[in-house]
């Protein structure tokens, strides 16, 4: 039995995911590049890789990972790129997106020989939070001024446009392209690409695929552009899971059980944003699921389960892929978690473990 705790990712319910995204392809001829960001552990790419284009980075490290990990095509953002990072980054991208005109004009004649292109920021967004709104007031995300942006037009061949977050509405979608062709339209139609960026959420259960296939290939073929999309979480949604066992029960007015993981080491994003983490458990008894490390809010949620936990019982923590391998860390010296694929034929591969020295080498 394999020690836990450890990511386990599945490859049956990533495949479902996978053929959404080739029927999605197919009807709409726009380019799924996967969102590393999101999902970056490369011993999945192989389950990944033919049913997507290629990769959408946001850092020089990321963009070397595509290149290298997934292959095929490779698009290259930074919020900001430091100089020696532009000469590098020319060496593995495709098309390299600038957040800002002036670094598109600063890196002009480094950049001269691959496609560039400049994230759009169209002031409106799906996001229910401001700390991943990109339209909040004052922010950095992008060119919004179509004066601005007419005037370096010729140095571009694409934009960039991220406004979905956690979207799962095709219909709010449709509003929101809509106001981007009538406010953009005219700047578009001289384009060669648009990429609308990830949060659409159309691997979930019954989105509506073939009527949001159908408004990219008429988005698409109204400006005579390739359309991408930059799916992270739509590509591993339900696909991995955060198997952790309990180490301790006591009662302090409510029932606890200490868990061998760590919500800011392992699932960071569940602290950041305040949410629980997702369990398919249910009963008559009710348990609050905490973390091993010194944060007092070190909390997973609360749970209730079909019969009393006890220590050694293994505890299984759904919809662990997306902003939990990539932000993973060594917070308190908490062990870190395995990384194991689950094949199609439901044996357990162990493609990666964590140890002392891991934690030692990346302290000095």
């Amino acid at each position: 039995m394999i020690p836990t705790p450890y990511y386990l990712i599945d490859k049956a319910r990533l495949a479902a995911n996978m053929t959404a995204m080739d029927r999605l392809r197919e009807l709409s001829g726009a380019k799924c590049l996967l969102a590393l960001k999101c999902f970056a552990t490369w011993p999945a790419f192989d389950a990944m890789r033919d049913h997507m284009d290629g990769t959408t980075s946001s850092s020089l490290y990321e963009l070397r990972l595509g290149r290298e990990r997934f292959g095929k095509e490779t698009h290259a953002y930074s919020v900001a790129w430091a100089a020696d990072e532009v000469t590098e980054a020319v060496t593995y991208a495709d098309k390299i997106i600038f957040n800002s005109i002036s670094q598109l004009l600063r890196f002009d004649a480094e950049t001269a020989g691959i496609a560039r292109g400049l994230r759009l920021n169209p002031q409106f967004s799906t996001s229910h939070f401001d700390l991943a709104d990109p339209a909040r007031p004052f922010s950095r995300l992008g060119e919004w001024d179509l004066a601005k942006l007419e005037a370096v037009k010729d140095k571009i061949s694409g934009v960039m446009i991220h406004y979905n977050c956690e979207n799962g509405d095709f219909d709010l979608f449709d509003q929101q392209l809509t106001r981007i062709e009538t406010e953009f339209g005219a700047f578009l139609a001289g384009l060669e690409w648009v990429s609308l960026g990830g949060g659409i959420h159309f691997t979930g259960d019954g989105y509506p695929l073939e009527r949001l296939a159908a408004r990219l290939a008429a988005f698409a073929q109204r400006f005579g552009v390739q359309a991408y999309l930059e799916p992270g979480e739509a590509a591993i949604t339900g696909a991995a899971s955060l198997e952790v066992s309990v180490l301790d029960i006591l009662n302090n007015g409510k029932d606890l059980a200490i868990i061998d993981s760590s919500v800011e080491a392992h699932m960071l994003d569940l602290l950041i944003y305040r949410e629980p983490a997702k369990m398919n458990v249910s009963g008559d008894h009710p348990y609050m699921i905490c973390g091993k490390s010194c944060l007092a809010g070190d909390i997973f949620g609360e749970f209730s389960f079909p019969a009393p936990l006890k220590i050694g019982d293994r505890l299984s923590i759904a919809d662990a892929a997306g902003y939990t391998m990539v932000k993973k860390n060594w917070f308190n010296g908490v062990r870190m978690p395995a990384i194991v694929l689950r094949e199609l034929d439901g044996s357990l591969t162990v493609a990666r473990t964590f140890d002392y020295a891991d934690f030692e080498g990346n302290l000095g």
